[in-house]
């Protein structure tokens, strides 16, 4: 489980559809048939949010919508589930368009590129944007990106051993997670703190982003639900930021490590992204229904790489599952990555095919069996935002440049407690037609000179991830 743990989750479908295994101590069983984890996600009475993983999570996270039990769980998706409507979405292609300009604005043809930085930066400016506008520079988006970075290498084995013995040692590694998480927090507190002040003073300007939103609720008492408290304010952020940088940016890589290897998928990408774009340098909302192999690209990508890739639940009753009974405080995992590489549910499950997606295909896989966002009332927030910037972040990307493995052995997927490429090292080479140039008039990557994006509607901010966040 800890040496290869793909390979091992994809062992589990021939002992059956629930196999009983163990982690140290404790037992665990996984539901490998996507019936069962349907039947888990729909009763999150019976199966809640629980187990080693949201445990350790709740630490970092505390009582966020992601972690919190099923009786706090109608509150907490209330309390911020109107900024995730997926009508406003398109509200933020012009944001991440221009971000995604951004991030390659200093490449150069022939240049090698740490794409997976390049992405990972450009997903915490675009979530930083969407929740705090402009309170964050340059400098601080740089360390909550290393901050995330950090903690998301430290949460996987946090996650998963259930020995808090280990975590306590001062290693180089254990002092590198808990003064990323006590940063992160600062940070945060810090930003909250100075909205607080500058909300006071004479001229205040009303923002519209995540944390005005929630800072809001901190005031209000509507539909018979509590108002959120201070700690909701900060919890919620913090569980945004870290479930809304890397699972796009980790999405995205994928995506361009898949292409590189996949010339015909890569082929027809580009000839859509020059029929619809033609020419100009990213997408505008009225061209995302016209970038549909865009979007299979990324439907296919979150299918063989799925950045959520292992959760846990726990029973809180005596229970049966699968004709086995389960004892109360029993743990239950549910693996996307497993049900994906099925090939009971999907035909050549480690083949990149995006036309599996194409509309006027047959469903692609067994029912169910496609769960990059989890499902049931504890689904993904975000899925309609992550959807939407990974699509025009790839076409903002893809549209100018062609991006090429150097020779050698590929990078081995090494899971955390998310999946995907954290050093993804390509070859930046420029299409033909494009120039490295500056774009036209109208194509220039700008925002406003306070640096601050500004929606129509003050409460249509997402964040992406999975499970819940």
């Amino acid at each position: 489980m800890f040496r290869r743990p793909l390979e091992f989750l994809n062992s589990l479908p021939a002992h059956g559809d629930l196999v009983e295994i163990r982690l140290g101590p404790l037992r665990a069983w996984v539901a490998c048939h996507p019936d069962l984890v349907h039947q888990m996600l729909r009763d999150t009475r019976t199966f809640d949010k629980g187990g080693t993983q949201y445990d350790r999570l709740r630490l970092l996270l505390g009582d966020s919508v992601v972690t919190c039990p099923h009786t706090e769980h109608r509150r907490q998706r209330r309390l911020v589930q109107h900024p995730f409507r997926p009508s406003r979405v398109a509200d933020y292609t012009e944001l991440i368009g221009v971000e995604a300009q951004l991030a390659c604005r200093d490449w150069r043809a022939g240049q090698q590129v740490d794409v997976s930085a390049a992405l990972l930066a450009m997903t915490t400016r675009v979530i930083s944007r969407v929740l705090f506008s402009d309170s964050l520079d340059a400098a601080t988006a740089g360390e909550v990106r290393r901050c995330l970075a950090d903690v998301v290498r430290g949460l996987f084995l946090r996650t998963l051993v259930p020995v808090d013995a280990v975590f306590r040692l001062p290693t180089p590694a254990n002092r590198r997670y808990r003064n990323a998480v006590a940063r992160l927090r600062t940070i945060v507190d810090g930003v909250i703190a100075e909205r607080r002040r500058s909300a006071r003073g004479p001229g205040a300007v009303p923002r519209d982003d995540v944390l005005q939103t929630l800072l809001d609720a901190a005031r209000e008492d509507g539909d018979g639900l509590p108002a959120a408290s201070e700690q909701d304010v900060h919890d919620q952020l913090i569980t945004l930021l870290l479930t809304g940088v890397e699972t796009v940016s980790l999405c995205l890589s994928s995506a361009f490590g898949l292409l590189a290897r996949n010339s015909e998928a890569e082929r027809r990408l580009h000839a859509e992204l020059d029929a619809v774009l033609a020419g100009r340098a990213r997408p505008a909302p009225d061209d995302l229904p016209r970038l549909v192999h865009t979007r299979s690209v990324v439907t296919e990508t979150l299918r063989h790489s799925p950045p959520g890739w292992l959760f846990t639940r726990a029973t809180t009753r005596d229970t049966v599952l699968a004709g086995h009974r389960l004892a109360k405080g029993s743990m239950v995992l549910y693996s996307p990555y497993l049900l994906h590489h099925d090939a009971a549910s999907f035909a050549d499950p480690d083949r990149f095919l995006p036309e599996r997606w194409l509309p006027g295909q047959a469903p692609p896989g067994r029912q169910g069996a496609m769960i990059p966002f989890a499902a049931g009332s504890r689904k993904c927030l975000g899925d309609a935002f992550a959807m939407t910037e990974a699509t025009v972040a790839l076409a903002t990307l893809a549209g100018r440049w062609r991006l090429r493995l150097p020779p050698g052995p590929c990078e081995r997927q090494r899971p955390a407690v998310t999946l995907g490429p954290r050093r993804l090292v390509m070859t930046c080479e420029l299409r033909a037609g494009r120039t490295a140039a500056t774009p036209a008039h109208g194509d220039a990557p700008t925002l406003p000179a306070d640096g601050a994006f500004r929606a129509p509607d003050a409460r249509t901010a997402g964040g992406p991830g999975a499970d819940d966040a």
